[in-house]
């Protein structure tokens, strides 16, 4: 179902109730093989405000890609992420996809039409999603990526950045910018190599036990490199140029990770001495041609952290 009113940033909507939604799903539980997950039932008849199209997106599995959604009917909702109870506790803590199709533009002076149903007939439409595709194989939104979001290819890429802009995610001025800093960094990749490449193979591991809450100091960037093989990962995970903006400060620590899915497999993956620093998002620019919307978290190795001088 195509809506005739493209939604918008800032556009106030409310999700729609658990019986309008189970209408638009198939067998699987998805619309045009995006999953309507668990973790997004307890949204149904509550009111949000768009934070942007999805234009394109990233997905990070066994390769780095852009994607899009052929229908072009995919929005995120301000400060709305997955928690991950459906799917044994994953800690990704993805951006949450919402087809237009299970939500309706509201103003802010209409009553809310699907509160009181938003809160009960659930089990009707919980009935019908699911969570594994297997015993270690899991159904979610990021493990469905590559499916319900082909690839891009590069034409597709160029066109999308004008989509952006005409879709009110970004100015003019702030697209162009992100193409610059693109092209700074794909040419200083071709000239001197990954960005704070170091040279060992077998890259080292360090514990602090760090937890949520807790003030820790990103080392700097001369010290992590020891960290880092010739690719700039630390055990198959990649320090990225625009994680180099911390390197000397001070941060909060935001949650541990030690488990997640990974995108377009429904792996569930086991991490180590890693976490989340508060604020510290994703800087897709770096590395995607003109961005994307996912609004993914950086990684961060334990190795790459130290607790300040003065911390008690």
């Amino acid at each position: 179902m195509k809506p005739s009113t493209r939604l918008r940033r800032g556009d106030l909507v409310e999700v729609k109730a658990p019986e309008e939604i189970l209408q638009t799903l198939d067998g699987e539980g998805t619309l045009a093989r995006l999953p309507f997950m668990p973790e997004m039932l307890e949204y149904c008849g509550r009111r949000y405000r768009v934070y942007r199209r999805v234009v394109k997106t990233c997905s990070y599995g066994t390769s780095s890609t852009m994607r899009a959604f052929p229908d072009d009917d995919v929005v995120i909702l301000e400060g709305m992420r997955c928690d991950g109870t459906a799917h044994d506790g994953c800690q990704k803590a993805c951006t949450i996809y919402w087809k237009e199709a299970w939500l309706r533009k509201v103003s802010g002076t209409e009553a809310r039409l699907g509160a009181d149903r938003g809160e009960s007939n659930q089990t009707a439409l919980r009935s019908r999603l699911k969570t594994k595709t297997g015993p270690q194989t899991y159904f979610c939104q990021a493990g469905e990526l590559s499916h319900a979001a082909p690839e891009l290819s590069r034409a597709q890429r160029f066109t999308k950045c004008f989509s952006e802009v005409s879709a009110g995610n970004c100015g003019s001025l702030e697209m162009v910018g992100r193409i610059a800093t693109w092209l700074f960094w794909r040419v200083r990749r071709m000239i001197l190599g990954p960005y704070g490449r170091g040279t060992i193979m077998a890259t080292p591991t360090a514990t602090l036990k760090l937890a949520p809450g807790e003030l820790v100091q990103v080392k700097p960037m001369a010290s992590i490199a020891t960290s880092l093989n010739p690719r700039a990962y630390n055990r198959g995970l990649w320090f990225s140029p625009g994680m180099r903006a911390l390197c000397g400060k001070t941060a909060t620590v935001e949650r541990r990770i030690e488990k997640l899915i990974v995108d377009g497999t429904g792996e569930m993956r086991q991490v180590k001495n890693t976490v989340y620093l508060e604020d510290s998002m994703c800087s897709c620019s770096h590395v995607a041609f003109g961005g994307c919307s996912r609004c993914e978290f950086n990684y961060w190795r334990e190795i790459w952290l130290e607790r300040p001088a003065d911390s008690a």
